[in-house]
C-alpha cells in the first residue's frame, strides 16, 4: 500500500539509520513513560477519601432523622408504651391518583412534607366517619403551636356526595377521593377490623408508620395525643411546618 511504502522510505532516509541486508528496515518504537507508582497510589487514596467524605456528608444530613426515630422507637427510659400500633416496616405513600371535591386531579405522594392524620370512609360518612373527623380536628388543635405541622386528611373511597352539613366542618381538612381497592393495598386494618375503623398516622417523609386502635373514643384520643406530641418533639430538629417548595 502507498501508505506503507511512504512510511518505509522515511525510515530509510532518517539520519543514523541504514537499511539492513535484504532490504528490511528497522522498526521504530516510541516508549511512553509509565506513571510513577507513588502518584498512582496517591490518586487512589484521594478517590477513596472523596468517597468517604461524600458518605460522611450524607450521614450528617440524615443524622437528625435517624436520631429522632431511634429515640422514639428504641430508647424508652421511662418504660412508656405508645397507644398507636407501630407499622413495621413502614409503608411509603403509593403513586395513587386523587381528586379533590371540585375535581382537581393529583397524586397521593403530593401530601408529603407534613404529619398526616388519616381517616378512610365512603362519601355518605356514617356516625363512625363523623366521629373520626371530629377526633382528627381535635387532635390537630390539641397540639397547639405545632398544629401547622399536622394535616388531617379524609380519603373518600367512592363517588357518593358528601353530606351538606359537613361542609363547614371540613374547611381545614384535606378531602380527597381515591380508589378504595388501590388504597387497601397500602393501608391495612388490624385483624378482624375494616379499613374505616381506624385512624392512621403518616410521617412527613410519606411513610405510614402508625395505626390507632379501632373504635377510638375521647379517652383513646387523649392517648393518641401523647403519641403525636412525642413524635412531633422527636422530629422537631428536621421537620418544619409546610411542604417544601410551597408558601
Amino acid at each position: 500500500m502507498s501508505g506503507s511504502n511512504s512510511s518505509d522510505a522515511s525510515f530509510a532516509r532518517a539520519p543514523g539509520l541504514s537499511p539492513e541486508a535484504g532490504g528490511d528496515h528497522p522498526l521504530g518504537l516510541t516508549v511512553h513513560n509509565l506513571p510513577e507508582a507513588g502518584s498512582a497510589v496517591a490518586h487512589a487514596q484521594n478517590t477513596r477519601h472523596g468517597r468517604w467524605k461524600m458518605l460522611a456528608v450524607l450521614l450528617v444530613c440524615a443524622a437528625p432523622v435517624i436520631a429522632s426515630y431511634f429515640t422514639y422507637y428504641v430508647v424508652r427510659p421511662d418504660g412508656r408504651r405508645n397507644y398507636g400500633e407501630l407499622v413495621q416496616p413502614q409503608r411509603p405513600l403509593p403513586d395513587l391518583a386523587t381528586a379533590t371535591l371540585d375535581g382537581a386531579l393529583g397524586q397521593l405522594p403530593a401530601l408529603k412534607g407534613q404529619w398526616l392524620l388519616v381517616s378512610v370512609a365512603g362519601g355518605a360518612c356514617d356516625a363512625q366517619c363523623q366521629q373520626h373527623l371530629y377526633l382528627q380536628r381535635q387532635l390537630r388543635e390539641s397540639v397547639g403551636k405545632e398544629k401547622d405541622r399536622v394535616d388531617w386528611v379524609w380519603l373518600v373511597t367512592d363517588a357518593a356526595p358528601l353530606p351538606a352539613d359537613l361542609s363547614a366542618a371540613l374547611q381545614k381538612a384535606t378531602v380527597l377521593r381515591v380508589d378504595g381497592g388501590a388504597l387497601a393495598q397500602w393501608l391495612e386494618p388490624a385483624a378482624g377490623h375494616a379499613l374505616a375503623e381506624h385512624l392512621y398516622l403518616v410521617d412527613p417523609m410519606g411513610n405510614w408508620m402508625m395505626r390507632f386502635p379501632a373504635g377510638m373514643d375521647a379517652a383513646g384520643a387523649a392517648k393518641a395525643k401523647r403519641d403525636l406530641e412525642r413524635l412531633l418533639r422527636a422530629s422537631s430538629s428536621w421537620d418544619e411546618a409546610g411542604r417544601p417548595g410551597q408558601p
